[in-house]
C-alpha cells in the first residue's frame, strides 16, 4: 500500500506541475505575445506599400512574400529563440541587460564602481558552474582581452545601451503603429472616403486613455489580457483558415524556399526594399526573452510553439491565400488584415484588434520601465520616481516622468506619420537592432560563460546575423521615410546614457580622492573637541571604505556627531536578485567603544526598492544583529569578508530568520519600567526616559550568550533608536577643471548638470521616516 501511495502521490505531483506549467503558458500569451500575435495587421499592407513589386499577374510575389515570412517566423523567434537564447538566463531573468549581467560576471568587465569581493559570493551570483575555462582555450584569452582593455570594455557597454535605447524607441512605435493598424479597419467597415480624418483622433484618443491608466498597473485588468489574446489568435487562425479553403488551397506551396529566390530575382531592388515590411512579422519577438523572468522557459516554449506559431501560420497564409485570387496591382488599395476579412465578421473582429493592440501596447509599455529601471540601476539613467503597482506581483512598476514623455512622442509620430508605412519602417528598424545586439551579446555568451567552441559562436553570430543584416540594411535604407525616428530616439538616449554613466563614475573618481582615513576620524576628538549628541546618524555614502569627503566638510565646519554614527551605502549589484538574507554586510569602524559602523545595502538590477519605514528597521536590526553576533567567530568564511582592513558580516533583514534580532517600537506611558523579563527570549530594554513617548525594545534569542559590553553596546542603540534617525546627505555638484577639452565641458557642465538639476537626485535615503531628520552638505567637485 505504502508503495502505491508513493506511486500515486508522484502521479499527482507531476499532473499538478504540468498544470501550473500550462496555466503559466495561457497567462503568457497576454503579456509575451501581444506584440507579435497582432503583426498580420500591417505586415502585408506594409510589404506590398512599394511600387516595385505587386505589377506581376502571376502569384510568385505573393508567394515570394509568404515564403519569406514563415522562414523568418521559423529560424529568429522559433530556431533563434526558443532553442537556444532562452537558455541564457540570468538565473531566471532575461533582455539585453540579463546578457550584459552574464558577461559582467564571467569577464569581470562590471560598469558598476563600487564592486567587492564579497559580491561574487552571492547565491544567485552565478559564477562558472562549468569551471574556468583552460587557459590555452580562445574563451580565456578573449576574457582577458576584456578585463584588461577599457576600450572592449566600454564598447560592451555601449552595445548594451544601443539595445536599451531600441527597446525604449519601440516602446514609442509599438503603440502608434498597433493601434493605429487596428482602428484602420473602419475605413472598410465604414467604407468612408477620407477615413484619417477619423481613424487618427480616434487613435489618439485610445493612446492617450493608454498611457492615462498606466498609473493603475496592470493587476487589476491584466485577468483579461490573455482571455483577449487567445480570443485573437483563434480569430485569425479561423479567418485564415476559412480563406485557405475558400481561396487557394494550394497556397502552402509557398512553403518552398524556392519561392523566396524567385521573388528576389524578379523584384530586385523593390523586393530587397520590401523586406522592411516582412520583417514586421517578427516584431516582438524580443519579449519572449525580455518577460522571462514573469514565466518559465518551458511555458514560454508551449505557448509558441502550440498556440502562437501555428495561429501565425494561418493568418499569413490565409491573407496570400485571399491576395492571390483579388489583388491586382500596388495601386489596389484592397490590400491588408480586414479586406481579408469576411465582411459579416469586421465589426467583431474590428474591435478584438482594438483590445489586442491595446493588449500588446501594455506589455512593450511595462517593458520600457523595466528597462528603465535597470539602466538606472546599473548607473546609467538619471534617477527617476519608481512606482510600484502591485504589493503582490513582482515587476509590475510605473515611472510617471517616462510615462508622458512616452506618451507625447507617441502621439507625435501618430499625428505626423498617419500611416503605417512609414510607422513600420521606423518600427522595423527598431525591433531589428535590438535582434542584432542579442545576436552579438549571444555569440559571447556562448564562448564566456558557456564554455562552448568559438567555432559554434562564429556560426551562431554568422547564421542569423546574416539574415539579421540582410533586413537591418532593408530597413536602414528607409531613412528619410521613417527610419531616422528609432536612430534620433536612440542618438538622445545614448547621450543621455552615457553622459550620465560618465558624470557617475567621475564622481565616484572624485570621492575616491577625497576620502579620508578612518584614522583621521578617530583622531578627530582631541583636536576639535568633537561632542556626541543622542541618537543615531547616518552618512549616505557611495563609498564601500573609508570616510567620505561630506563627512569631513560636515565635521569641520559643525564639530559634532551622534552617539552611533553608521556610513550607509546603498549599491546595485549584476544580479537580477539579491537574497534577504545576504541583504546586509556590517562592519565596525574602530573599536566598539567609538560606536560607528558601515553598513552596505546590496540590491539585484530587478529587485523591488520600496521607500518605507521597513527598512530603517531593518537596517536598526541588522546592526544590532550583528553586535550580537560580533563576539562570536565566523564558522562559515562565506559570511565574513575583509574590505580594506574592516571585517564585514553578512546579515539578513529580520524577517529572514526567527533566530535574529527583532526590533519592537511601541507607545508607552512613564509606568513601565521592566529592564528585563524572562521567557523563552531575552529581552533587552533601555531605562525609561523623561516624557518619551515611544519605547524600543529588542528581543534577542536564547542563545549565544551575551556578555556585558555586547549588551551595553545593544542598550545605546535602542536609546539612540529612540531618539531618532538623521540623515546626512551629500549635494554634489560637479565642474570641469580648468584645461578641460571643449567636449568634456559640454558633457560635465552642461549635460551632467542639467541632468542632474531635472532627476529625482537620491536627497533622501529609503526608508527616511517622517520623525527622522535630515541635513544636506553641499560638496562642489572639479572632475
Amino acid at each position: 500500500m505504502d508503495l502505491e501511495s508513493g506511486v500515486r502521490s508522484e502521479k499527482n505531483a507531476k499532473k499538478e506541475s504540468w498544470k501550473a506549467v500550462l496555466m503559466m503558458a495561457y497567462q503568457s500569451l497576454g503579456v509575451v505575445y501581444g506584440e507579435l500575435g497582432t503583426s498580420p495587421l500591417y505586415v502585408y499592407k506594409n510589404t506590398f506599400a512599394e511600387e516595385d513589386i505587386g505589377h506581376s499577374k502571376s502569384n510568385d510575389e505573393i508567394y515570394g512574400v509568404l515564403s519569406f515570412v514563415f522562414w523568418t517566423l521559423t529560424i529568429v523567434p522559433l530556431l533563434k529563440y526558443i532553442f537556444i537564447v532562452l537558455k541564457a538566463d540570468d538565473n531566471g531573468e532575461g533582455g539585453t541587460f540579463a546578457l550584459y549581467s552574464l558577461l559582467c560576471r564571467h569577464a569581470r568587465v562590471n560598469a558598476l564602481p563600487n564592486t567587492q569581493l564579497a559580491d561574487s559570493e552571492l547565491t544567485d551570483f552565478k559564477m562558472d558552474v562549468l569551471g574556468p575555462p583552460s587557459q590555452e582555450s580562445f574563451g580565456f584569452k578573449l576574457k582577458s582581452a576584456l578585463e584588461k582593455r577599457q576600450v572592449l570594455q566600454k564598447f560592451l557597454l555601449v552595445l548594451a545601451l544601443i539595445g536599451a535605447c531600441m527597446v525604449i524607441g519601440d516602446g514609442i512605435l509599438t503603440p502608434a503603429i498597433s493601434v493605429l493598424s487596428a482602428v484602420s479597419g473602419l475605413e472598410h467597415t465604414m467604407k468612408i472616403e477620407h477615413h484619417q480624418y477619423i481613424i487618427i483622433p480616434i487613435s489618439c484618443v485610445i493612446l492617450i486613455c493608454l498611457f492615462a491608466l498606466q498609473h493603475y498597473g496592470t493587476h487589476r485588468i491584466g485577468f483579461l489580457f490573455a482571455p483577449i489574446v487567445t480570443v485573437w489568435l483563434f480569430c485569425i487562425s479561423a479567418i485564415g483558415l476559412y480563406n485557405i479553403i475558400h481561396w487557394n488551397p494550394s497556397v502552402y506551396r509557398a512553403i518552398s524556399p524556392t519561392y523566396m529566390f524567385r521573388f528576389l530575382k524578379k523584384t530586385q531592388k523593390g523586393g530587397w526594399m520590401s523586406l522592411g515590411g516582412i520583417m514586421l512579422c517578427i516584431t516582438g519577438s524580443e519579449a519572449m526573452f525580455a518577460d522571462l523572468g514573469h514565466f518559465s522557459q518551458l511555458s514560454i516554449k508551449i505557448a509558441f510553439s502550440f498556440m502562437v506559431y501555428p495561429s501565425l501560420l494561418l493568418a499569413y497564409m490565409g491573407q496570400a491565400a485571399y491576395l492571390s485570387q483579388n489583388y491586382t496591382s500596388p495601386s489596389d488599395h484592397r490590400i491588408g488584415f480586414y479586406v481579408s476579412v469576411p465582411e459579416k465578421l469586421r465589426w467583431p473582429v474590428l474591435i478584438i484588434a482594438v483590445l489586442a493592440a491595446v493588449v500588446g501596447s501594455q506589455a512593450i509599455i511595462t517593458g520600457t520601465f523595466s528597462i528603465i529601471k535597470q539602466c538606472s540601476a546599473l548607473g546609467c539613467f538619471p534617477r527617476v520616481k519608481i512606482v510600484h503597482t502591485s504589493s503582490k506581483v513582482h515587476g509590475q512598476i510605473y515611472i510617471p516622468e517616462i510615462n508622458w514623455i512616452l506618451m507625447l512622442l507617441c502621439l507625435a509620430v501618430t499625428i505626423s506619420f498617419r500611416d503605417t508605412k512609414r510607422l513600420g519602417h521606423a518600427s522595423g528598424l527598431a525591433v531589428i537592432t535590438v535582434m542584432l545586439v542579442t545576436t552579438c551579446l549571444m555569440s559571447l555568451v556562448i564562448v564566456l560563460c558557456w564554455h562552448r567552441s568559438v567555432f559554434l559562436a562564429i556560426g551562431f553570430i554568422f547564421f542569423f546575423g546574416t539574415i539579421e543584416s540582410l533586413y537591418f540594411s532593408a530597413s536602414l535604407i528607409k531613412f528619410l521615410e521613417g527610419a531616422w525616428v528609432p536612430i534620433a530616439i536612440s542618438l538622445v538616449l545614448m547621450i543621455v546614457m552615457y553622459v550620465w554613466h560618465y558624470g557617475t563614475l567621475k564622481k565616484f573618481e572624485s570621492d575616491i580622492q577625497n576620502k579620508v582615513s578612518i584614522n583621521w576620524l578617530l583622531g578627530l576628538g582631541p583636536s576639535l573637541g568633537i561632542v556626541r549628541v543622542r541618537g543615531i546618524g547616518v552618512i549616505q555614502t557611495e563609498l564601500v571604505s573609508g570616510i567620505p569627503g561630506i563627512f569631513t566638510h560636515f565635521v569641520t565646519n559643525i564639530p559634532a556627531f551622534h552617539q552611533v554614527l553608521v556610513f550607509l551605502c546603498i549599491k546595485y549589484v549584476p544580479v537580477p536578485h539579491v537574497r534577504a538574507e545576504e541583504r546586509f554586510l556590517i562592519g565596525r569602524i574602530g573599536t566598539s567603544e567609538y560606536r560607528l559602523y558601515r553598513c552596505i545595502v546590496r540590491y539585484g538590477y530587478r529587485d523591488v526598492h520600496k521607500d518605507d519605514v521597513e527598512f530603517e528597521n531593518d537596517l536598526i536590526c541588522s546592526i544590532a544583529e550583528f553586535i550580537r553576533s560580533g563576539s562570536a567567530e565566523c564558522s562559515d568564511s562565506r559570511q565574513c569578508f575583509d574590505n580594506h582592513s574592516e571585517k564585514m558580516t553578512v546579515v539578513g533583514t529580520s524577517s529572514t530568520s526567527e533566530d535574529r534580532v527583532q526590533m519592537a517600537e511601541t507607545i508607552m506611558d512613564e509606568s513601565s519600567e521592566d529592564l528585563y523579563k524572562a521567557s523563552d527570549t531575552r529581552e533587552i530594554r533601555s531605562p525609561a526616559p523623561v516624557q518619551l513617548r515611544k519605547r524600543v525594545r529588542f528581543i534577542v534569542p536564547e542563545s549565544p550568550k551575551i556578555d556585558t559590553d555586547t549588551r551595553e553596546e545593544l542598550q545605546e542603540l535602542m536609546e539612540a533608536r529612540e531618539v531618532g534617525v538623521a540623515y546626512i546627505l551629500g549635494r554634489s555638484h560637479m565642474k570641469a577643471k580648468q584645461g578641460s577639452s571643449t567636449v568634456k565641458r559640454v558633457m560635465i557642465d552642461f549635460i551632467y548638470e542639467f541632468l542632474r538639476k531635472n532627476s529625482r537626485e537620491a536627497d533622501y535615503p529609503v526608508g527616511l521616516s517622517h520623525s527622522s531628520s535630515a541635513l544636506e552638505v553641499g560638496m562642489m567637485y572639479l572632475v
